[in-house]
């Protein structure tokens, strides 16, 4: 280890983190979590000592492998490496460090380009599923400048398509693990939910706040903290999750009527410090959650018409548009989100 371990920095989506390979990280995963708190620099509060950006939304780690699947390209799993705790945790999967994964993947040989675009059919390891992600691939290079646009991000990039399919229950066994649209937690109405993301939904201001809060305000709001954590440590296990107190799921998700012209407006906790967007699979879980009849988000929600639905969620920075394809019996076929994606550095580096 003391030249160096190869691996790509990638900004995927409004997160960012290392990619590696699987065969070049320890197989043994007490080391290998070992080796990826060092490289991060965590516990420190600054990661100061390693990459690692001082936020959750940079402490991430993509580890890919080829895929022995039939239909599948890759395999993908992914790593929340705590800031300052020594943590690693493989409890939930990302769907914006997923958006580097198909670049990655041709980058390093795993999957051949076509001459135009490629698509890359991804297993998410952490919760079992599949996704598709289109990649330009003109002359057969990964490009990665375009006019594709997201909010949490500078500039404009080349468009990451991802598709997700077969999302529901992923990580608790089922889109909604206690049978309920609705369950009351310490008084407050929560959908408990997971269509690819475990996710608690409440209305904001069921909680003594609007919703409409910057992550700042969020983040000094000591009192409201208290309150959702402790509703999230009850539901935690009644998902099927267990003991959550060292886990980064279930995710809070308080939401708020739209008022840029969305169908909703959400403030997310990850798990606790408040997001500065909203994560992919968080997005594609609470649209799911607009659409449930008697939920806190469908009293707030204004949601369109059709089989198909594009549910804009606001957020903090911005804007994250789900597409929403809704079978005849109403529930949630499939789910695609629009990201973009970029290679930062190439190289290696050293725990």
């Amino acid at each position: 280890m003391s030249d160096g371990i190869r691996c790509m920095w990638m900004r995927g989506g409004t997160s960012k983190g290392g990619y590696f390979l699987k065969d070049d990280l320890p197989s043994d995963p007490a080391e290998r979590d070992a080796l990826l708190l060092r490289i991060m620099g965590s516990p420190d509060a600054r990661q100061i000592d390693g990459m690692g950006g001082a936020d959750p939304l940079t402490s991430k780690v993509a580890v890919v492998s080829k895929s022995d699947q039939y239909g599948v390209d890759v395999n993908y799993l992914f790593l929340q490496v705590f800031v300052d705790q020594a943590i690693v945790t493989d409890a939930q999967n990302c769907g914006n460090i997923l958006a580097g994964v198909g670049p990655f993947a041709i980058e390093r040989d795993l999957v051949m380009a076509n001459d135009g675009t490629t698509s890359v059919s991804i297993f998410m390891e952490n919760t079992g599923q599949t996704a598709i992600a289109e990649i330009e691939t003109p002359a057969g290079r990964v490009n990665y400048a375009g006019k594709a646009r997201i909010d949490g991000v500078p500039g404009s990039h080349a468009p990451v398509p991802l598709e997700f399919r077969d999302t529901a229950g992923s990580s608790c066994g089922a889109l909604l693990p206690t049978g309920n649209e609705v369950d009351v937690i310490d008084g407050v109405d929560c959908t408990l939910i997971d269509n690819g993301m475990p996710c608690i939904v409440m209305k904001a201001r069921d909680v003594g706040i609007t919703g409409y809060e910057t992550r700042e305000d969020l983040d000094a709001n000591s009192e409201l903290k208290q309150r959702i954590e402790a509703i999230r440590l009850k539901a935690g296990p009644i998902m099927n999750l267990g003991d959550v107190a060292e886990k980064s799921v279930p995710k809070i998700m308080l939401v708020a009527p739209p008022r840029d012209g969305g169908a909703v407006t959400v403030r997310s906790f990850i798990p606790h410090r408040a997001h500065a967007t909203i994560g992919v699979l968080g997005a594609v879980t609470v649209a799911t959650a607009c659409l449930l009849g008697s939920s806190p988000a469908a009293e707030v929600a204004d949601i369109p018409g059709g089989q198909k639905k594009k549910l804009s969620i606001e957020h903090p920075t911005g804007e994250m548009s789900s597409i929403l394809k809704v079978g005849k019996t109403g529930e949630v076929e499939s789910a695609a989100l629009l990201r973009t994606a970029r290679k930062l550095m190439d190289g290696v580096v050293f725990p």
